[in-house]
């Protein structure tokens, strides 16, 4: 399983003191089936709970999510930021996630060498 971030989620995740580790551990919530939403295209929306508090008062992820494959977080939001995102928002993410989803190895690792990507190490046993 590889896990990446998009440029964005990056900056998003450093911003708000998003540790690799709590990514790691939302794709193994995932993997077991447990997720907030799925919004279509191979778009799941997961909730992350900030450090000291809840899910509920976290932040919410959107990623694009291949089963035992992939998954990049491309998106993330603060719940007392925005409340959902809209329309608009779902169909931009969702043609962001189709060109993400026809790259292949050799592409997705030129993006991480171009700083577009950054994989997301993943520590100790997973699924």
């Amino acid at each position: 399983m590889r896990i990446l971030k998009t440029r964005w989620f990056t900056l998003f995740a450093r911003k708000n003191q998003i540790a690799d580790q709590k990514l790691c551990d939302a794709i193994k919530e995932v993997e077991s089936g447990i997720i907030d939403a799925e919004l279509g295209g191979g778009l799941l929306k997961k909730r992350i709970a900030r450090e000291g508090e809840g899910k509920s008062g976290g932040y919410r992820t959107i990623i694009l999510y291949r089963r035992g494959k992939k998954a990049f977080f491309i998106f993330g939001f603060r719940k007392s930021k925005l409340n959902n995102i809209d329309q608009q928002d779902l169909k931009d993410l969702k043609e962001l996630a189709r060109q993400l989803d026809k790259m292949t190895e050799a592409q997705i690792d030129v993006s991480i060498e171009n700083g577009e990507l950054t994989a997301i190490e993943v520590k100790g046993e997973y699924p």
